[in-house]
């Protein structure tokens, strides 16, 4: 992760918001590899930013606990896309 990018998201006063379309995953193969696709949005003061992003990941087996109850790891976590789709400037209402 870049450096400083939570400071800048605190600093900037910046709300994300994540809305996942839909998750992929092959349990045929083991580990099973997923991917996901959703929506983002970046809340800024001065405007709404939507991106579309797509992961893709592998699920191996570890032990289930209260913290993981499906007791699934997540290794090999890469961003196969993280494109700005739109910006939408904010009206401030008085």
């Amino acid at each position: 992760m870049e450096k400083g990018y939570y400071n800048r998201i605190i600093a900037g006063n910046i709300t994300q918001v994540l809305q996942v379309d839909s998750i992929v995953a092959d349990f045929n193969d083991y580990p099973y590899n997923v991917r996901t696709y959703a929506r983002q949005m970046i809340i800024r003061q001065s405007n709404v930013t939507e991106r579309s992003l797509i992961t893709q990941c592998r699920l191996v087996n570890t032990s289930r606990s209260d913290d993981n109850p499906n007791g699934f790891m997540i290794e090999g976590l890469t961003i196969l896309e993280n494109k700005d789709l739109i910006t939408t400037k904010r009206t401030l209402s008085q």
